[in-house]
């Protein structure tokens, strides 16, 4: 079979493709055609080797992949040949609270992940996708869909309708977490810098958008639209650029769920801004295949259909990491690979 491979630190010029061995599935393993896979910024992380953890071997890069079980090893129980499923990001935390041992491995990151013809996972990692939902929708669940559920639903502060939720750029997580606001009735705020994204974004149900570079300190429009009150949670995606600004609009008794980096890692947040508002810092890293399971439950029952920007064949999965790094994305950035 054909696989990509990135060595962690080169670059996303270094993604080659490559002649990879079948492997046919041992005790309680599965054996996927894998047929899309979505990217995240965590990807160009990983190329860049600024990610969160890091190996000195080349990987097969994506955690995201959905596709079609073509064989199971001895002792699957759950699963079957025909079975259509997408799979976990940290492929042993299945439920309950995190743990070192439950995250201590990630698909794409330390190890071999989805962009591949073919994956061999433990049946535990699976999740069966909906029967309305295509496996384009389904792969674009595990990373972004999943970080958003848990930033919104598991990790607040018991968040409820008509609550307000702050959703920082037009990225994959934040688009996902403003459809399923919406859908769960929550109010929804949204910045970019684009006002064309941000007329997108309209068009989804958000209820107020906001030009950073037109209101640098965002913060303050955002207590401005919620008449003084704030977001009960927060999505922050920026790091250390942005984090004291989504301190300011959290709401009292709300939280910022941090979600990744982009204007890299530090800087200082103040205790007072977060004792005095009785506010939460909650980092959040992606979540379990429990989670996985109710995300894609809600969504194909509340009619939850992804936004994926461009489709990039197998081929041309460079071109797909380089249309991501350019920013000009809005939702989700597809490979389908068969």
């Amino acid at each position: 079979m054909r696989a990509y491979q990135i060595l962690p630190g080169k670059g996303v010029d270094a993604l080659h493709s490559v002649a990879y061995p079948n492997r046919e599935p041992g005790a309680g393993e599965v054996r996927v055609r894998v047929h899309a896979v979505s990217l995240n910024y965590r990807d160009l992380m990983v190329a860049r080797g600024d990610y969160l953890v890091s190996v000195d071997d080349p990987i097969i890069p994506c955690s995201d992949g959905a596709g079609e079980v073509i064989a199971t090893g001895p002792g699957v129980t759950s699963l079957q040949a025909g079975d259509r499923v997408t799979a976990s990001f940290f492929p042993y935390w299945e439920d309950g609270r995190t743990g070192s041992e439950k995250v201590r491995l990630a698909l794409g990151g330390n190890i071999d992940g989805m962009l591949a013809e073919e994956v061999v996972l433990d049946e535990r990692a699976l999740v069966k996708i909906p029967a309305s939902m295509s496996f384009v929708d389904a792969c674009t669940l595990p990373c972004a869909g999943v970080t958003a559920w848990n930033a919104i639903f598991e990790s607040s502060n018991a968040i409820r309708p008509g609550d307000t939720v702050l959703l920082l750029g037009t990225g994959g997580v934040s688009v996902l977490g403003l459809q399923l606001a919406r859908a769960a009735g929550l109010n929804t705020i949204i910045t970019s810098s684009s006002d064309e994204k941000l007329e997108r974004a309209r068009d989804l149900g958000a209820h107020h958008t906001i030009n950073y570079r037109s209101f640098p300190e965002w913060q303050e429009e955002v207590l401005r639209v919620t008449h003084g009150v704030g977001a009960h949670v927060v999505l922050e995606v920026g790091g250390q650029g942005t984090v004291n600004r989504s301190v300011a609009a959290a709401a009292m008794g709300g939280s910022v769920a941090v979600i990744g980096g982009v204007s890299g890692f530090g800087g200082e947040v103040n205790p007072g801004a977060l004792l005095m508002g009785a506010k939460r810092l909650v980092g959040i890293y992606v979540g379990s295949r429990a989670m996985l399971e109710k995300v894609a439950g809600f969504a194909a029952t509340a009619g939850v259909q992804p936004v994926v920007d461009r489709v990039f064949d197998f081929d041309h999965a460079p071109d797909a990491y380089r249309y991501m790094e350019s920013g000009a994305h809005f939702g989700k950035v597809v490979v389908v690979v068969t």
